[in-house]
């Protein structure tokens, strides 16, 4: 006969099965939950493969291109020049362009840039300056004299290839205005400045007495071939 239970009733044995512990239910995670973190792990180790060069292989998969889908360039005018380029200097500055802000200090608000600026500058005598006065000729054509206007600087053109920056440091509200800029890194401050004391720098040296001199001794040249023999070029 079965043996009574404690309770009074009759029921089977029943082993109750044994409930998973809180640390098992909560590592049991849904396999879409771990997807995004398996991901990422395979994207840092493709990563760190391409940049250490472990998997060369990768650079023909995940390697950049660049498409130019530029437009055809436009001619927009043509001036007629008289203008004897006679010299050219080559220039390089390196600019220090610090900014501050009042009552804060350079981690919050400011930067400095640290820009080497390699341009040209070239020199020109304006022969379309000469009018008829300024040429005299002896009776027998053997002796000539030319006035022009003393040579000229252009403009300095800055050379992309032969500039760069060398270090840019910036607060915490210009890192955060240049996210939110449609212009970030603006480096054209430091442009013009390079530009100025590259035009600058024209001015002190001797650039424009070279152009004269070489101005002068092409004149020479073009008037002794046509059977002058003395040519005299004065500016100013």
């Amino acid at each position: 006969m079965p043996t009574p239970s404690p309770t009074g009733t009759d029921r089977p044995d029943q082993t109750p099965e044994p409930r998973p512990s809180p640390a098992r239910r909560r590592g049991r995670l849904p396999w879409w939950v771990k997807l995004p973190g398996a991901l990422a792990v395979v994207a840092v180790l493709l990563l760190l493969g391409t940049r250490l060069s472990l998997l060369p292989g990768l650079d023909d998969v995940f390697g950049e291109e660049t498409h130019d889908r530029s437009g055809p360039a436009l001619l927009k005018s043509i001036q007629d020049m008289s203008r004897y380029e006679a010299a050219s200097g080559n220039f390089q500055v390196v600019v220090d362009l610090e900014k501050d802000a009042k009552f804060l200090p350079d981690a919050i608000r400011g930067s400095r840039t640290l820009y080497v600026g390699a341009g040209t500058v070239g020199a020109y005598v304006d022969l379309g300056r000469a009018d008829g006065n300024s040429v005299t000729v002896n009776k027998d054509r053997t002796a000539a004299t030319i006035r022009l206007p003393h040579a000229q600087l252009g403009k300095p053109a800055l050379d992309a290839d032969r500039s760069y920056a060398v270090s840019k440091q910036r607060g915490l509200l210009d890192r955060l205005g240049d996210f939110f800029s449609d212009n970030p890194a603006d480096e054209r401050a430091v442009h013009r400045l390079a530009a100025q004391h590259i035009g600058e720098a024209a001015e002190e040296s001797e650039l424009a007495a070279r152009a004269e001199k070489n101005t002068t001794s092409m004149l020479q040249g073009l008037l002794h071939s046509l059977g002058f023999e003395r040519v005299t070029v004065t500016y100013g």
